[in-house]
């Protein structure tokens, strides 16, 4: 079926395989995570059988049937559906771009982020109290990429609190800050003799 076949008529059908060869052609152009309304939506199909059709991806790419998982996976993050590399070829993917010079964040940026994904909505004050440091250009850096976001002004003290938006969420490969590590394993016990 040709694209003005599609654009002439007022509903798409299509067999199961069809359907799912349409959801995957959309997840593998998406850079951002879709959810199950948006491809009902778009492939005008209910949203519990595109539900059905995803999860009938997801199972074939982790290999239900076959046994053999593909070197991608489909995950729910970020409120959407997005394809990602599995976790066991990431050294492939790595090796890939090797001679690539990706941006990475600094550790400042990191351990700011990091700050500001556990105590969110804090102010760029609190943060810089917390890392002892000043944190004007790392905040202006994450904000810059999309990381974190202004939530809200305070009325009284008029500092700007932030907050992490979804693209960290989708990055990090959750779906909730609920699923960020706890921290209390790693932070020392009230006992702890710190001149050791």
């Amino acid at each position: 079926m040709t694209h003005d076949e599609i654009s002439q008529t007022e509903s798409i059908e299509l067999s199961q395989d069809d359907l799912v060869g349409a959801l995957e052609a959309i997840l593998m152009i998406t850079d951002v995570p879709v959810s199950l309304v948006a491809l009902a939506t778009a492939l005008e199909h209910p949203v519990n059988v595109i539900r059905d059709a995803v999860l009938a991806l997801r199972d074939d790419y982790d290999g239900v049937s076959s046994g053999k998982p593909r070197g991608f996976e489909l995950r729910e993050v970020g409120g959407g559906w997005r394809i990602f590399v599995r976790q066991d070829f990431d050294w492939a993917v790595k090796m890939f771009i090797a001679n690539e010079n990706p941006t990475k964040l600094s550790q400042a940026a990191l351990e700011t982020l990091a700050v500001i994904a556990y105590k969110q909505p804090i102010s760029r004050g609190q943060v810089a109290s917390i890392r002892a440091v000043n944190v004007d250009s790392v905040v202006r850096t994450l904000l810059n990429r999309g990381l974190i976001t202004e939530l809200y002004t305070d009325s009284e003290t008029g500092a700007v609190n932030f907050g992490t938006t979804d693209l960290m969420l989708e990055l990090l490969g959750i779906n909730t800050l609920d699923e960020l590590p706890q921290i209390s394993p790693y932070l020392p016990d009230a006992n702890s003799n710190f001149d050791e």
